[in-house]
């Protein structure tokens, strides 16, 4: 199979429509000085960059590709178009999740599902479980991916880094960006991965997830209630936040706020870190984290 380029659009939950992606490189951001905390990436440095991405891919395809994944994922799939994306997740009935993903419609009956490289069986897996009578066929497909920073390029829109940026998948591109600098960006940007800060400890607003993964306003999905009624509360304890390092922690590491614990670290690069902190701790507050300073970005 060839470059899988085509023309791509994005999606978002909740959102009126889609539009066309075209980077535009918007220069960087003002940040720390590296010397306090090395861990924040230049964004000038990304133009024209090209990092690897490994992804696990699951084709759904037949006459009830659509109506069964929009009868089992929490976004509106069946609101995409032909070169159309969305994220979206795969929950259990109390709302934990299986596997996030990005879905990508290749077709009016062709949809492809790109995940985590080790949730591709789970998620095959689970459809087919719960497939039924659904005239869909569920498989494995193999691709690579690269993400693409920086240039004019038809590729999946990703929000994933932070930063205008493409997936492109089997295209024939070596990788500018090493994995840890494509960690350095997800954390520095936010964006949860699962067996880090997506478990069954966390729910989808906590990470962050039901603005950009979630419809509010579609039918029927396994997980739907224990989100609207989250959704019509109105607030959750904790929430996921990168914080600035002045040293080396590990991941579970305990956030601390004087003595009191307010959260935990999930995810750590040179200087930044991932963590789910307590909503009522301040912007600036001063906090610690195995004994190194710290402080929420």
């Amino acid at each position: 199979m060839g470059p899988f380029f085509g023309r791509w659009h994005s999606r978002r939950a909740g959102k009126a429509g889609p539009s066309a992606f075209v980077i535009h490189w918007s220069g960087a951001r003002p940040s720390l000085s590296a010397a306090a905390y090395t861990g924040i990436v230049d964004a000038q440095a990304l133009t024209s960059a090209v990092a690897r991405r490994p992804r696990a891919f699951v084709r759904v395809a037949g006459p009830d590709a659509e109506d069964y994944l929009q009868r089992m994922l929490s976004n509106d799939v069946a609101a995409l178009g032909p070169g159309e994306s969305c994220d979206a997740l795969l929950l259990t009935p109390k709302a934990r999740v299986l596997a996030p993903m990005r879905v990508v419609r290749r077709a009016d009956d062709d949809f492809l599902l790109l995940t985590e490289p080790e949730l591709g069986e789970t998620l095959r897996d689970q459809l087919l479980r719960m497939r039924f009578a659904a005239k869909a066929e569920i498989e494995l497909e193999e691709h690579t991916s690269m993400i693409v920073f920086g240039r004019e390029v038809e590729g999946i829109p990703t929000e994933d880094y932070g930063k205008p940026a493409v997936e492109v998948l089997d295209a024939e591109l070596e990788a500018t960006v090493d994995n840890d600098t494509l960690e350095a960006l997800r954390i520095q940007a936010g964006t949860p991965r699962f067996g880090k800060e997506i478990d069954d400890r966390v729910l989808p607003a906590e990470a962050g997830l039901v603005d950009r993964a979630v419809s509010l306003t579609k039918g029927c999905y396994p997980g739907q209630e224990p989100i609207a009624r989250q959704h019509h509360r109105g607030k959750v304890n904790r929430t996921l936040r990168v914080l600035e390092l002045r040293g080396l922690v590990e991941p579970e590491a305990e956030i601390l706020l004087g003595d009191k614990p307010v959260g935990r670290v999930t995810s750590v690069a040179d200087g930044l870190a991932l963590g789910y902190v307590r909503v009522e701790v301040p912007d600036d507050a001063e906090l610690r984290v195995a004994g190194v300073e710290a402080r929420l970005h």
